[in-house]
């Protein structure tokens, strides 16, 4: 049954967070020579992004591709799991010799956000000095702050104008404030399952994630990197319900309906196989993720409004000069089509909205590689 199984199943660390003396896999790293500046107050002194490349910068260096992560990705878009990865390439079909960001033309990069739990600078990092974790004091931050140590990561390559800039999901916000903070430096635009300001819905639902990890008693104010225990219930609790909004109502009755694990009765302590799903993915996650990166995340996502101090979300899109594709994905009810369309309406180089026709709702943007890679290759030529 479901209570003996989880009693047996070995506990994982305090944070699934990549830590100093782990295997670095493909990572590599930028360290910003000064403290950034952030748009909450204040500064993040310390700043450090891990990031991976694929392909070879040209002598012009016009030919990099910036790749954004969405909320509990990584660096790794690309290549199998192993050391250092616990997980292939989130993003492996798209890039690579050959595919729709072929690496024999393009130089693309992928870094592991700010606040992140994969090599960058987070809550699970040392803050300088070598003292202990961040932990609970680690800033407030939003998109903003993240692209503009993304911008110094770009100054560090070399790469003075991005040939493409992607991302789904939390990626969208940012490659969103990307064109916006900077258009000069951002060529072209593609736009996956995002949206120009968090709505009132997704701000609930993040509320709810990330009260279940406060409410967690192993949270301890965020200080858990080092005790041995962190709050997994809580993290798996986010995960479980975040899971849901990520995938349609149609997919999950089709897969699942009404059936019991193998096993199990649920009238007696088990689980339906939906309950069984569920607890895969949080298991998962709480081995390869930090809590208080969720958090943080979290967080940033529900401030992101590319409008605030622009005059609004119309007058800061028109800062937009890249020529744009936006996609929503048809069974997305996380982030709904109707808000790709704003996006597409309002940035003055984009073109109608297209969709991405898939059952597996808002999680379709990283599972229909096909559909996205049509659209990198209209972009790109």
């Amino acid at each position: 049954m479901h209570a003996v199984a989880a009693a047996e199943a070995p506990l994982p660390p305090a944070t699934g967070a990549w830590r100093e003396g782990d295997p670095p896999g493909r990572r590599r790293w930028y360290d910003a020579e000064k403290p950034l500046p952030l748009e909450a107050g204040g500064e993040l002194p310390g700043v450090r992004l891990a990031f991976e490349t694929w392909g070879t910068l040209a002598p012009d260096r016009a030919n990099a591709v910036l790749v954004l992560h969405a909320l509990t990705g990584d660096s790794h878009a690309a290549g199998p799991a192993g050391p250092g990865h616990p997980t292939p390439g989130w993003w492996d079909a798209l890039i690579g010799p050959g595919r729709a960001l072929d690496t024999d033309r393009w130089f693309v990069v992928a870094p592991n956000v700010l606040g992140g739990c994969q090599g960058s600078t987070g809550p699970a990092s040392r803050r300088p000095g070598g003292g202990r974790p961040w932990g609970g004091a680690f800033p407030f931050l939003t998109q903003r702050d993240q692209v503009a140590a993304e911008a110094g990561l770009a100054d560090a390559l070399g790469v003075d104008r991005w040939a493409l800039v992607v991302g789904g999901s939390m990626g969208g916000m940012r490659a969103v404030e990307w064109a916006v903070s900077y258009p000069a430096r951002t060529g072209r635009l593609l736009l996956l399952a995002t949206t120009a300001a968090a709505s009132a819905e997704q701000v609930a639902w993040a509320d709810i994630q990330v009260r279940a990890i406060r409410t967690d008693p192993h949270w301890q104010a965020g200080d858990y990197h080092d005790t041995g225990r962190g709050p997994h219930e809580g993290l798996g609790l986010a995960r479980r319900l975040a899971h849901v909004t990520y995938r349609s109502e149609p997919e999950l009755q089709v897969r699942f309906g009404r059936l019991p694990q193998d096993g199990e009765d649920p009238w007696r302590g088990g689980r339906y196989q939906v309950q069984s799903y569920l607890d895969h993915h949080a298991a998962k996650l709480v081995r390869r993720f930090d809590a208080a990166s969720y958090v943080v995340l979290a967080e940033a996502m529900n401030a992101h409004d590319v409008g605030r101090g622009r005059g609004g979300v119309r007058a800061a899109l028109r800062r937009v000069t890249a020529p744009t594709l936006v996609a929503g994905v048809d069974s997305d009810r996380l982030y709904p089509p109707a808000q790709q369309a704003e996006l597409a309406a309002l940035i003055p180089g984009a073109d109608r909205l297209r969709v991405v026709e898939s059952p597996h709702g808002h999680d379709g943007f990283l599972l229909e590689t096909g559909q996205v890679a049509a659209l990198v290759r209209e972009l790109l030529g």
